[in-house]
């Protein structure tokens, strides 16, 4: 019998659940997919249904189920942190303990208990209930799928129970840790402050800030490193809490903060101003220039070659492009589902590796499987959808599915497209992901404003044949999960005049910087993914139309939602997304479905009443 272990992620925000055989990453998913609540924190019954699902199996087979944290070791941080501030913070205080004397604290029997009603299992028979530690989840996340024997790890989060940077040494199926840097003192958490003074949601918006960046100038560059973080050469800092609230506050940044910078925090959805710009550029830049020390001095300090990264820091690819380019290590491989959400992979695998002590086999590809994880659906569910719904459709082969889409492309038409098994993680790669072409001065507007709702300044990524990302970026080997940038190939530029560079901001926006302006930010940065035929042979095959058509191997590709949706997982929230905005075409698997051909679309909630702003 295969040994399974049920790895989970639950209770802060993006929950998740993920299974494993005999060591091998069957299923994984977030909560969100199915409650269609963006981040959900709850208990992911739908996630672990769906695991258990798709395994065909059920709780009674399972060996091990095994949560990502120990909730009594974050228990003790926060006592300990809201003593140290006493009396500061007891409206905080009065908020959170409350809810960690009713829930939190008493974790085990809330778990059991919620696994006894999925299963109707007792719980005294329910299988193990093992905990790991937070960053021992993100380090076995980032070292165990990864394709090296042997690795340096480095975790860069929030915060986890204590740790908010630890460092490790991956050896075959062991994990020995070096050091950690602290709570409060926390990149993650810097760079959240910094999300929330510029008027987006923390632990949602830091993508937007690193997106706003290239529209500003690093001017406050020195104001961070002189006031709010004391930065050491080897990488390593301390944060002078008398900015930050967010030790004990119920907001990230003090008065402090708010006088040091001459304003008070941007409202959420107010106009941004170069200020804006100009300040997510400078935290950026010093986000960059902790990630290039750390690692330098992890580089010294392990004499490791490789380097795997975890933790919600790892999803910025602009750091992460810079430490590829500029960076001592020859090679790196970086966690998919970085931050929360992927801890469940990391303490399944823990339990397997360490606290079972089986041994890991590598290859040359990662065991992330293209981290397309999630549930697929049937030629027969998605036609008795969609005749429940009197949609219109034409059912095509692959080869003509693929020639008919390279078509509907190359006449600037945008496609929703749904193939094959869900991704896990924040990003779309192919299987849940709304596209167009790359080439179209229009496209990026377009998918901003008339289809994804959301803010002008937000740039798209490239999704490219493998084999030719290096004829288009400045970019040598795989970047399958969308977490590096990098330039645009010189030859691919268009020269701007004198006047065209003296602009400033937002009014870069609609300069036409290179052939695929659609996917060229405004430095000549792209967020690459590349596709290979071993993980998406039908989205390979796609792009492989598209190229004989246009000598253009790569399209846009963005995520298949709306502003403040989570991902598309059926193909009833595909359609149901398809019609509410000006996507022209719909792919589900073999079904090409017309927007000019389907019935009146009539419901009764307006999806920006559904969904919550991110």
């Amino acid at each position: 019998m295969p040994q399974y272990i049920i790895g989970l992620s639950a209770y802060y925000h993006d929950s998740a659940a993920a299974l494993i055989s005999d060591g091998v990453i069957v299923a994984a998913a977030q909560e969100e997919r199915f409650s269609r609540k963006k981040h959900d924190p709850a208990f992911p019954e739908q996630a672990i249904q769906y695991c258990l699902e798709h395994a065909g199996i059920g709780l009674g087979d399972v060996d091990h189920i095994v949560f990502y944290d120990k909730p009594l070791l974050k228990f003790e941080r926060l006592l300990e942190t809201y003593l140290s501030y006493a009396p500061k913070g007891f409206r905080s205080f009065m908020v959170a303990i409350p809810i960690w004397l009713k829930e939190k604290l008493f974790l085990k029997k809330t778990l059991k208990r919620s696994f006894s009603a999925l299963s109707g299992i007792s719980e005294d028979d329910l299988p193990s209930l093992l905990f790991t530690e937070h960053h021992q989840s993100h380090a076995a996340s980032a070292f165990f799928p990864s394709p090296y024997d042997n690795a340096a790890v480095m975790c860069l989060d929030g915060v986890g129970e204590w740790a908010t940077t630890s460092v490790w040494i991956g050896e075959g199926n062991k994990l020995t840790p070096q050091w950690e840097i602290d709570f409060p003192h926390s990149l993650g958490l810097l760079y959240s402050a910094f999300t929330y003074y510029t008027g987006f949601r923390v632990n949602s918006g830091e993508y937007k800030l690193m997106g706003l960046a290239p529209y500003g100038e690093p001017k406050y560059v020195d104001l961070i490193l002189d006031n709010l973080i004391d930065l050491k050469d080897d990488g390593t800092f301390r944060l002078d809490m008398g900015f930050f609230n967010y030790a004990t506050g119920l907001t990230m940044t003090s008065k402090k903060f708010e006088k040091l910078f001459g304003a008070p925090a941007r409202e959420p959805e107010a106009e941004l101003t170069q200020r804006e710009m100009d300040i997510a550029r400078s935290i950026q830049a010093v986000t960059e220039e902790v990630v290039l020390r750390l690692a330098r001095t992890v580089h010294k300090e392990t004499g490791q070659k490789n380097l795997c990264l975890a933790g919600g820091v790892a999803l910025n690819c602009v750091a992460n492009g810079r430490l590829l380019r500029e960076g001592p290590f020859e090679s790196i491989w970086i966690q998919p589902a970085s931050g929360d959400a992927g801890g469940a992979i990391g303490a399944a695998l823990s339990v397997h590796h360490e606290y079972l002590e089986k041994p890991r086999t590598t290859s040359q590809a990662d065991s992330m499987r293209g981290s397309y994880l999630g549930p697929s659906f049937d030629k027969t569910s998605i036609k008795e959808y969609l005749d429940s719904v009197n949609a219109s459709y034409t059912q095509l082969g692959d080869d003509e599915l693929f020639k008919s889409a390279a078509e509907i492309l190359e006449n600037e038409n945008v496609i929703g497209w749904f193939a094959g098994r869900m991704e896990f993680g924040p990003r779309a790669l192919g299987g849940r992901s709304i596209i167009g072409d790359a080439r179209s001065k229009k496209m990026q507007s377009v998918m901003n404003l008339k289809i994804k709702y959301r803010e002008s300044f937000r740039p798209f990524a490239p999704i490219i044949k493998h084999d030719k990302v290096s004829e288009w970026f400045e970019h040598v080997g795989p970047s399958p999960y969308m977490l590096i940038v990098a330039p645009v190939r010189k030859d691919k530029r268009k020269l701007m005049t004198e006047e065209e560079q003296g602009l400033f901001g937002i009014e870069k926006l609609k300069l036409n910087r290179s052939e695929i302006p659609a996917v060229t930010h405004v430095d000549y940065s792209a967020r690459l993914q590349t596709v290979h035929p071993e993980t998406n042979p039908r989205f390979y095959s796609l792009l492989d139309a598209f190229d004989e058509r246009t000598n253009c191997p790569l399209l846009v590709n963005t995520s298949f939602n709306v502003r403040g949706e989570p991902i598309v997982n059926t193909p009833e929230d595909a359609y149901r997304c398809f019609m509410r905005t000006d996507m022209d075409f719909l792919v589900l698997e073999n079904f090409l479905i017309d927007k000019t051909k389907q019935p009146d679309w009539q419901e009764a909630a307006d999806w920006k009443q559904e969904f919550e702003l991110d």
